[in-house]
């Protein structure tokens, strides 16, 4: 079996590390949107059951489909934009605004129009907003060395070693020793771990007007715009342009239209955590790290089952050992990412703006920084065309 074949514990690893990374840094903000909607402690418990297995069998299923690091998230930005949107509604309405949204996900991803237009997106603005996107990760690395010196100093300078002798277990080095150090100074909390598993709720979705105009209409939006858009690009940025990416907004669509009754909100593809197992710390062949993004799908798969008794075990890691990890493991990309959106001279100040807006944090109707980076560098990118025109007409 070519999944045997191409295991690797590097690629293991940063399909761990990517899903350390995308529940410590955005789980609170879906438990802060089943409570705005009104979910008692078991359907928040079924929200994270049916998100969990929604992403972790979409990885699984679309990366040895394609043999390529598919890596799915829920959105972030769209429960954030939940919480404030869905106060005041009764619960099977926020559901049924879930199912509209994933009828359209499904409607524009297996149609092709998605693909169409990320088609005509140029690799140079792709890999500038890449860039922009995982920027802050790395400047965290450093952050965290004011709050725990010794602790980010340790990883920081395990990496470089591993980097010299050991490449391809670097990352796996430095979460280790980062382990090892938290352990001895004591700030591993894992006395109040208990693990129960999960049990789906069912809701009966209800159609109202309200509901749909205001959650299920902005959440699309923002799921694409916000969390596809970047997804597709960093396939790109990483070489994986050839894979298809209208069955891949369309089979996330799907996954979230079968589990929205038990509170799967929005399925979409990963932006961050992708770029980690898409990068050569989880595998120096790139055609070998789809194993990154299955094992990432199984590690999702286990948070669901166990629900969200499973926020206790991410809990007990220091906040500096997760900050400092994720930036470590984002190091290669996003030097990668650089590279390509300057490399060449006429595509620059266009790469620049994506990179500079996006890195930013800008948003602008509820829509995050990496699409408006998209917008500022093909805005650019058509008026340099055109002086460029006029210069030779001229």
């Amino acid at each position: 079996m070519s999944l045997l074949r191409d295991f690797s514990f590097s690629a293991v690893v940063a399909g761990f590390v990517a899903v350390l990374v995308g529940f410590t840094s955005s789980a609170v903000i879906v438990f802060q949107a089943a409570h705005a909607a009104g979910a008692s402690e078991a359907e928040t418990a079924s929200w994270m059951w049916a998100l969990g297995l929604g992403m972790g069998l979409t990885c699984i299923g679309l990366s040895l489909r394609y043999r390529v690091p598919v890596v799915t998230a829920w959105s972030t930005p769209g429960a954030a934009m939940l919480i404030t949107s869905v106060a005041g509604l009764p619960l099977a309405d926020v559901v049924g605004a879930f199912v509209v949204s994933a009828v359209l996900l499904t409607v524009f991803g297996f149609s092709g129009w998605f693909e169409r237009a990320m088609g005509k997106l140029p690799v140079a603005l792709a890999s500038g907003m890449l860039a922009g996107v995982l920027l802050r990760f790395g400047l965290d690395v450093f952050v965290a060395m004011q709050h725990r010196l010794a602790l980010v100093l340790a990883m920081f300078a395990g990496w470089l070693l591993a980097r010299r002798w050991l490449p391809r277990y670097a990352v796996m080095v430095t979460l280790a020793i980062g382990l090892l150090v938290a352990a001895a100074q004591g700030s591993l909390h894992a006395e109040h771990l208990h693990l129960a598993m999960a049990s789906p709720v069912f809701v009966m979705p209800h159609f109202s007007l309200a509901a749909i105009v205001g959650a299920a209409l902005p959440l699309f939006v923002v799921t694409m715009a916000s969390q596809n858009v970047p997804g597709v690009a960093i396939l790109r940025a990483h070489g994986y342009g050839d894979t298809p990416t209208s069955p891949l907004i369309g089979w996330t669509g799907l996954a979230t239209l079968l589990l929205a009754p038990f509170g799967a909100y929005a399925l979409n593809l990963a932006a961050i955590t992708a770029a980690i197992c898409m990068g050569h710390e989880a595998h120096e062949d790139h055609r070998r790290r789809y194993v990154a993004a299955v094992a990432a799908g199984a590690f999702y798969i286990l948070i669901g089952l166990f629900g969200a008794t499973v926020a206790a075990l991410f809990a007990a890691l220091p906040r500096e050992l997760v900050m400092a990890i994720a930036g470590i493991a984002l190091f290669g990309t996003i030097g990668n990412g650089l590279a390509t959106a300057v490399a060449k001279e006429q595509d620059r100040e266009a790469a620049l703006v994506t990179f500079l807006v996006t890195a930013s944090g800008l948003t602008l109707g509820g829509i995050g920084s990496a699409f408006w980076g998209l917008v500022g560098g093909l805005a650019t990118m058509g008026v340099m065309k055109f002086r460029r025109q006029a210069a030779r007409a001229a």
